[in-house]
């Protein structure tokens, strides 16, 4: 017995039992979409979203989650939530709603794992940052999510990229967690011609709500917000910034005020308001209770000056960090860490499709905080010599 043949039949088996399992609003395994075929995927033993897991699982880009910041930086606590515990905690949530809602759960964690490898080191700051730089070098606008799309698609393997499934990409570009929504209605008719689209019409206008094609990229997409509302505020009360009782009574009463009773208030009310549904929705008390929540934390933690006294020196990093890059790129210095550790043995397609600017931009999007620290620490920061040279 040819044995890649029968793994081959167990497959297309479990595509046909998929049909039968999952609702009628999942999204099926066998009618994903890649822009290129490849043998090893028709003839291979791993079903279409499986597959996509198992590629952005092995990603440098994901194993670069480790030493991310979510929301707080500089700070030395093992117990707050870094963004690497982030994004197995939106896999984890996803994938429980999808469960329930019958849906495609290795769709969903493809999306949830792959959602924020493009976020930049020190987190939504440090977006704005590199965001305000790549507009100012003639990029336009910098969004974590657009550039996790560019990671899997254009910069991983050397710039070949991953060949990934529509549908995962469409779900990570569309996973807007900070944009509130108390029902969220997949736009199902997508192509690779419209998601590129979307990604240039959300580069020019960055409050642009792009809507999943899939029921599970919106899934993944509601338990983005689930995953960190109540998180942020564990997080917050563990370092001083709030207390327990500073929370709004209103959102107390039917969200409850810890993280665990929060994320299963929101799972319960999204599954019972969704179940037989074309779409994903909230009652309309949770809903508003999760708007006012995310208002507060946005209000006493996300702009909490006690928890960023550190941000203007960021910020003056990343702006000489991105010029001393730049330059050594104009001026060929291949001696640079931007050659030997970034673009050495990079395919000369992305070479050729990407300017300066742009390559500096990806360079710093990709860096941990410890790497970014790093760099300032040998290139910025004067250095003391012995009394000979």
């Amino acid at each position: 017995m040819d044995k890649r043949k029968e793994l081959n039949r167990i497959k297309n088996e479990l595509d046909k039992e998929e049909k039968k399992r999952l609702s009628e609003y999942a999204f099926p395994s066998s009618q994903a979409v890649r822009q290129k075929e490849e043998e090893k995927i028709i003839g291979g033993h791993r079903q279409n979203f499986a597959l996509d897991t198992d590629r952005i699982l092995h990603s440098l880009a994901y194993s670069r989650y480790i030493d991310k910041t979510q929301v707080f930086y500089l700070i030395k606590n093992d117990h707050i939530t870094h963004r690497v515990l982030h994004v197995q905690l939106v896999s984890k949530i996803s994938r429980t709603i999808g469960r329930l809602l019958r849906l495609n759960e290795d769709l969903i964690e493809a999306i949830a794992l792959g959602h924020d490898i493009g976020h930049t080191p020190f987190g939504h700051d440090g977006e704005k940052f590199l965001s305000v730089l790549s507009k100012a070098y003639g990029l336009g606008h910098f969004l974590h999510n657009i550039q996790s799309v560019r990671f899997l698609e254009k910069i991983e393997r050397k710039g070949k990229g991953w060949n990934l499934t529509l549908q995962v990409l469409d779900g990570i570009l569309c996973h807007d967690g900070e944009l509130h929504s108390q029902a969220l209605y997949p736009n199902r008719n997508k192509t690779f011609k419209t998601f590129q689209e979307e990604i240039r019409a959300k580069e020019n206008d960055p409050s642009l709500d792009t809507s999943p094609m899939t029921l599970e990229g919106c899934v993944v997409r509601m338990a983005d917000t689930i995953s960190y509302i109540g998180r942020d505020i564990e997080d917050a009360i563990r370092l001083g910034i709030l207390e327990r009782n500073d929370l709004p009574k209103e959102c107390t009463r039917v969200l409850g005020d810890t993280n665990g009773t929060i994320v299963y208030t929101l799972v319960e009310d999204l599954v019972a308001n969704s179940l037989y549904r074309p779409f994903v929705c909230l009652s309309e008390e949770v809903s508003g209770a999760l708007r006012e929540l995310k208002e507060f934390n946005y209000q006493y933690i996300y702009k909490s000056e006690m928890a960023w006294k550190q941000t203007s020196k960021i910020e003056l990093m990343f702006g000489l960090l991105f010029k001393m890059h730049f330059k050594d790129l104009e001026e060929g210095n291949k001696a640079s860490d931007i050659y030997t550790e970034f673009l050495d043995g990079m395919s000369p397609e992305y070479r050729e499709n990407t300017s300066n600017a742009g390559i500096v931009r990806d360079f710093i999007a990709g860096m941990t905080d410890e790497y970014f620290l790093g760099q300032c620490n040998k290139h910025l920061i004067p250095q003391v010599k012995g009394s000979r040279f």
